[in-house]
C-alpha cells in the first residue's frame, strides 16, 4: 500500500469537496458510484475521509484510495493511501488524485480574487474556499456527455454503473468506468441505442489516439479546446463545456451562457439583470480572472 501527501498551495477543504461532490452527483450523476465518504466527514478535530476509485490516466488499470485531511484546517496536507487495484504507476495515480481535487493548481491567486471582490470573499468563506471537483478524466467526461444526453440522470447513472466494474475500497464497492479498449470491444451496451454506442466508440478511439489527453487540452485556450472536442461525434457545445470545464480543469475557462450560474450571480450580487443579461454577466466575471472557472463553481455551490 502506497501512501503519499499533497500539500495544498492555498486554502483547501476536503470536506467542502465532499459536500460539493454530493450535490454534483445528486444533480448530474457525473461520477456514478466512484466516490464515497468513509462514512462521513468527521467533526472538527477529526478527519474527513473519502473513498475513491477510478480508471487510471494511462489506461493500465484501476486504483482505489482513501483520501484524508484534518477537519477544520484549510492549510492541512491531504494524505492519500492506495489500498486497492492493479495498475502500472503509483505516480500516475497520485497526479490524478491531485487533479480531481484541483490540487494541481496554486490557490493563492484564488484568495486574491476575494481580496478584490468582497462578494467572492463572502462566498469563499461560506464555502471553505471550495475548488472544483473534476471527472476522473476528459475521456470519462466525454462518455458521460454521450450517455446522459436526452436521458434522465437516474437512468444514465444506472447505465454507467452497469457498463463498468467495481473496486472494493475499505469494504465499499465503488464503480470503475471501462477503458477505451474495453469500450471498443462492445458491439452493444444495455440501455443505449446504436447511435450512442457509435458515439462512445468514437470517443474511445480519440482517447487512444491522445486527443483527450488532459495536458494536451489544458495547453489550448478554452475556446480552442471546446472547439476541438466538438469534432467528436455527438459532442455539442454543452458537452464540450462539460469536458473542458469539469474534465480538463482549467482555472479560467468561462461559460457565460449557463443560466444557473447567471441566476446564482444575480442573487449573490443582488443584481437581477445578471440573470438575463449575458454581456453584463461577462463584464462582471472579468473581475474573477484568472480564476473564472473556480469562482463560477463557488457561486453555483454557495449562491
Amino acid at each position: 500500500m502506497t501512501q503519499f501527501e499533497i500539500q495544498p498551495r492555498g486554502p483547501f477543504s476536503l470536506a467542502a469537496a465532499e459536500r460539493f461532490f454530493g450535490r454534483w452527483e445528486a444533480t448530474s450523476g457525473a461520477a456514478g458510484g466512484a466516490w464515497a465518504p468513509a462514512p462521513a466527514p468527521a467533526p472538527a478535530g477529526g478527519e474527513t475521509v473519502l473513498r475513491v476509485a477510478f480508471l487510471t490516466d494511462d489506461w493500465s488499470g484501476a486504483a482505489g484510495l482513501l483520501v484524508r485531511q484534518a477537519s477544520g484546517d484549510l492549510s492541512a496536507p491531504v494524505n492519500g493511501e492506495i489500498v486497492a487495484g492493479s495498475f502500472a504507476d503509483d505516480e500516475v495515480v497520485q497526479r490524478q488524485v491531485a487533479r480531481l481535487l484541483s490540487l494541481d493548481h496554486e490557490g493563492a491567486g484564488f484568495v486574491a480574487v476575494g481580496e478584490r471582490d468582497p462578494v467572492v470573499a463572502v462566498c469563499q468563506r461560506a464555502g471553505d474556499f471550495l475548488r472544483p471537483v473534476l471527472f476522473h478524466s476528459p475521456y470519462e467526461a466525454a462518455c458521460w456527455a454521450v450517455i446522459s444526453s436526452r436521458m434522465h440522470h437516474r437512468q444514465a447513472r444506472r447505465v454507467r454503473s452497469e457498463m463498468g466494474g467495481t473496486l472494493t475500497v475499505d469494504a465499499v464497492a465503488l464503480d470503475v468506468f471501462p477503458g477505451p479498449e474495453d469500450l471498443l470491444a462492445r458491439d452493444a451496451i444495455p440501455g443505449l441505442n446504436a447511435e450512442k454506442v457509435a458515439r462512445l466508440h468514437g470517443i474511445a478511439r480519440a482517447a487512444l489516439e491522445g486527443r483527450l489527453d488532459r495536458e494536451r487540452l489544458l495547453a489550448l485556450e478554452a475556446g480552442e479546446a471546446m472547439a476541438d472536442v466538438q469534432e467528436l461525434r455527438g459532442i455539442g457545445p454543452f458537452g464540450a463545456a462539460l469536458i473542458v470545464l469539469r474534465g480538463v480543469g482549467p482555472t479560467d475557462a468561462f461559460a457565460p451562457g449557463e443560466p444557473r450560474l447567471r441566476a446564482a450571480a444575480a442573487r449573490v450580487y443582488d443584481r437581477p439583470e445578471l440573470g438575463s443579461d449575458e454581456a453584463a454577466f461577462a463584464e462582471l466575471a472579468e473581475r474573477w480572472r484568472p480564476f473564472r472557472t473556480w469562482v463560477s463553481v463557488l457561486l453555483r455551490a454557495t449562491g
